[in-house]
């Protein structure tokens, strides 16, 4: 198994605000020593590594932790997508092979910021290097989201989180008609992760989550799906062992072939890895 989402912080109050009294079962400290048992325990063999702020210096520190930890197979840092600098900045990364590709924290913005011409076009100069993009948004960002998506034919993508629907006020016909429509772009990919912090932290039931992933199944199939855990956001809401059951447990039904394409195969054909 690949767990194709998971992030690393030295926490403090300043830099991760957005880790509030709702969330203070992350307000510490989590390193690849922290991961690692776990990820054995539950037969993951090798992970990806996501960007969580957004400044070049993290970028350096994920390389380190991915050279130093065999299971970190790539990482996905940030850049400044829409710097005179670019390019420049793009080909500094063609001598460090675990850099798989780059995220904006998009969910953060306002909702028509995919619309920025300037912006567009840096993510489309990440095809040209062979990176991909991970498009972090919320349900309302998803009209913006498909005018992205139009646009970048040749590039890599792929919706973290499954667009974080509303789960917990069971919102879904918006975003069942947004994601069909996005389907129809076979360069899209869906990352089938945070899930369970989209549900009601306290009382969800994994039956929540099925609907939402009848529709993935049914629009995206079992090769553009692909599983992480959003470790550790998700310990607001499950464990890590509570996050994958859930998922083991929709995708029992399917063909073994089509399980390892979910938990294993795509993450590895779509990062690289």
């Amino acid at each position: 198994m690949i767990d194709a989402h998971h992030h690393f912080w030295t926490y403090d109050p300043i830099n991760y605000s957005w880790i509030d009294e709702s969330m203070a079962a992350i307000q510490k400290s989590f390193l690849p020593e922290d991961l690692e048992p776990i990820l054995t325990l539950n037969g993951v063999e090798g992970s990806v590594l996501v960007q969580v702020n957004q400044n070049e210096k993290e970028n350096d520190l994920f390389l380190r932790y991915a050279e130093k930890h065999d299971f970190i197979r790539g990482v996905v840092g940030w850049i400044d997508l829409r710097s005179e600098n670019l390019t420049e900045r793009l080909v500094s990364y063609q001598n460090k092979p675990l850099m798989k590709g780059f995220r904006h924290i998009v969910q953060g913005e306002p909702d028509d910021f995919l619309f920025q011409p300037e912006f567009i076009e840096g993510v489309r100069r990440l095809h040209d290097f062979n990176y991909t993009y991970d498009i972090l948004i919320y349900e309302r960002q998803l009209r913006a989201a498909l005018h992205f998506i139009r646009q970048l034919p040749e590039n890599k993508l792929i919706i973290d989180h499954i667009a974080k629907p509303d789960i917990k006020n069971k919102s879904l016909t918006r975003w069942a008609n947004y994601m069909k429509e996005i389907s129809r772009h076979k360069n899209v990919f869906i990352k089938v992760s945070g899930i369970v912090t989209e549900a009601d932290y306290q009382n969800w039931k994994r039956e929540d989550f099925y609907i939402y992933l009848d529709h993935l199944m049914e629009y995206f199939g079992p090769k553009r799906l692909i599983y992480g855990s959003d470790w550790p956001v998700c310990l607001v809401a499950a464990k890590y062992e509570e996050q994958l059951d859930i998922l083991k447990t929709y995708f029992s039904g399917l063909s073994i072939e089509d399980q390892n394409c979910i938990f294993r195969e795509n993450a590895i054909r779509f990062y690289n890895l």
